[in-house]
């Protein structure tokens, strides 16, 4: 009976490691782990060799045997996906006639990089190129997605120093126009203050001349016939 009990024992203490493992790997790790890391848009030059990034996070190792991944290219949304490169148990150029030989990997399986690069760009190079990688035991499929854009020319680099004499020259217009209103309005409060001024005084003058006048009434009314 104690041997039961010591062998159930040890069976639920098993069953509880498990769990509280199992418990701990999910915590650490969901199921929606994967995670795609690309630039969402790229400016290549006619002509030049460009790299096009693609990286992948994840909680498990990589494991050459299970490990998956593919390239395709289309030439807009709405086009059909064109596979270029593929990597089971190796990496494999399919060399569709619109690259020939021009894309490489360029990537590092070890450190989770699946980048390749495209030699001697060409402008038919341009579209929409999508990187898919699956990593069992991770359930979902990884998918990053990268707006190629083949330019003849690239666009001339911003100077920043235009821009900050531009900006200082618009700031000290401003300065100056603020300036200007602020003097105007001062200018326009001392003369209202002014003409104020002026019609106290002309206002406080017609009193007295009033009662000038008033004074001058009185006396004259209280003099006696016999006075005049």
């Amino acid at each position: 009976m104690t041997i039961l009990l010591h062998s159930g024992g040890t069976q639920w203490a098993s069953a509880l490691k498990l769990s509280c493992v199992a418990m701990v790997m999910f915590l650490a790790c969901p199921v929606t782990s994967m995670d795609v890391l690309v630039q969402q848009q790229i400016n290549a030059l006619n002509g030049t060799d460009v790299k096009i990034p693609c990286t992948f996070t994840s909680c498990y190792k990589l494991d050459p045997k299970q490990f998956a991944m593919n390239w395709t290219y289309q030439e807009t949304l709405n086009s059909t996906e064109e596979m270029f490169m593929t990597y089971k148990t190796r990496i494999t150029p399919l060399k569709p006639s619109r690259f020939g030989e021009r894309a490489i990997f360029s990537g590092n399986l070890e450190k989770n990089d699946l980048s390749i690069t495209i030699l001697d760009v060409q402008l038919t190079d341009d579209g929409i190129y999508n990187c898919y990688v699956r990593n069992p035991p991770d359930r979902i499929q990884g998918h990053g997605t990268i707006q190629f854009n083949v330019l003849t020319e690239l666009p001339p680099p911003r100077d920043s120093t235009i821009a900050v004499a531009i900006g200082a020259s618009v700031g000290g217009i401003l300065a100056l126009l603020i300036l200007s209103m602020v003097v105007v309005k001062c200018i326009r409060r001392h003369k209202n203050q002014e003409l104020i001024s002026d019609e106290q005084k002309m206002e406080e003058e017609g009193k007295v001349d009033g009662e000038g006048g008033t004074e001058e009434a009185t006396k004259n009314l209280c003099l006696l016939p016999e006075d005049m």
